[in-house]
């Protein structure tokens, strides 16, 4: 890990910033939606999937998404809320039986930590932003500075001026 990267920083280097699911977590709770990462102090689960990503050049590989258990009569309101994001990767992407999408264990994240699936409850599955991290293990450039999962870039956008509608 490293906090100063001037002294690495190349001339023809290209910075973008990617949307995140954390973005939406206000607009949930806001709406009496649980998040069960932040009741438990922890960061969101994530999985690599068995989904392909669409290749770009040398850039390939599989989604990753972040899972939220969702208690089964707040699930249509969870996807609405969600869904007025597509900058910050918008409604679900799957709902329901992890292994439809490739994912073992629940209890086993790839990345950030594991958390309660109650009774009543659901998965649902958004894509993550990490997706481009997998995809850059993949094609090995020479150099590649991204972020720790669950450290974001913090900026001066407010989360509701990310809606679309």
């Amino acid at each position: 890990t490293k906090g100063d990267i001037r002294d690495i920083w190349q001339g023809d280097f290209v910075t973008f910033f990617l949307g995140c699911s954390f973005a939406f977590e206000e607009a949930l709770l806001k709406a009496n939606i649980p998040v069960r990462h932040i009741e438990e102090g922890k960061n969101v689960p994530m999985y690599i999937t068995d989904i392909p990503c669409r290749e770009g050049g040398i850039f390939q590989g599989p989604l990753v998404v972040t899972m939220r258990p969702i208690p089964y009569e707040k699930v249509a309101k969870a996807m609405q809320i969600t869904a007025r994001y597509p900058f910050v990767h918008g409604a679900p992407i799957h709902i329901g039986s992890p292994e439809r999408i490739g994912i073992k264990d629940l209890a086993r994240p790839d990345f950030g930590e594991a958390v309660e699936v109650r009774e009543d409850e659901i998965p649902l599955f958004w894509a993550c932003g990490l997706t481009p991290q997998v995809a850059l293990l993949g094609a090995k450039p020479d150099i590649c500075i991204t972020h720790a999962p669950g450290h974001m870039f913090i900026c001066d956008i407010k989360n509701e001026d990310l809606a679309a509608f």
